[in-house]
């Protein structure tokens, strides 16, 4: 998706950055410097985490154990709104089409069911838009016919699924940068009351 507001690292940045009077292509990189692990860089990662873990011929519980063993989060599983009870429709609509067009979804399928066992544990833990975008991406590269398994595999790892989520963000960031110019928004300051806290418990300390 484009925007989720001006919250997120990314968007912040490009806010921050035109606020200081930068030019769009010098907010822009700002933003999207920080797209990584934490922000955006799930589909790349659960692309790689099923698709390795369907290979290897492991159980979806047997994976899911193992994880669990190694301390490791299992990419594209779980969101801190949507769940079982209230599902997010934008995995409804991709798996589905997914299921009715592709000719072959087996790590989806993986996918779906290590969240049948993960949210036993907890309702959240689904596949979430970002592990079945990413489950998807690959079954399609890997059952389309115009590519061989490994030549599949190596568009993966090339970062081409965290390419789309730079293509969509981009346009929010360069709207974000032209509402600054448009609010004629001056320079950017923090907050006092949120960076002045440790003056306070200094204080209290004495």
């Amino acid at each position: 998706t484009a925007d989720h507001g001006p919250a997120v690292s990314g968007a912040h940045n490009t806010i921050v950055t035109a606020r200081a009077g930068k030019d769009l292509i010098s907010a822009l990189c700002s933003g999207l410097l920080t797209i990584g692990p934490r922000f955006g860089g799930a589909l790349d990662e659960a692309a790689a985490m099923f698709s390795q873990a369907f290979d290897s011929g492991v159980s979806p519980k047997d994976f899911v154990d193992n994880m669990k063993k190694t301390n490791k989060l299992i990419m594209g599983i779980g969101h801190r709104i949507k769940s079982l009870a209230n599902p997010d429709m934008r995995v409804e609509i991709i798996k589905n089409f997914a299921k009715q067009n592709f000719k072959d979804t087996s790590i989806l399928d993986f996918a779906l069911a290590v969240e049948q066992i993960t949210t036993k544990k907890r309702a959240n833990l689904i596949l979430n838009v970002d592990g079945c975008i990413a489950c998807c991406f690959s079954d399609m590269l890997r059952s389309c016919g115009a590519f061989s398994k490994q030549e599949a595999d190596d568009l993966g790892s090339f970062g081409c699924l965290n390419g789309l989520f730079i293509l969509g963000r981009t346009i929010g960031f360069v709207g974000h940068h032209i509402d600054q110019l448009r609010l004629k928004q001056p320079l950017y300051r923090h907050p006092w009351d949120d960076i002045t806290y440790i003056e306070k418990l200094a204080a209290e300390g004495k």
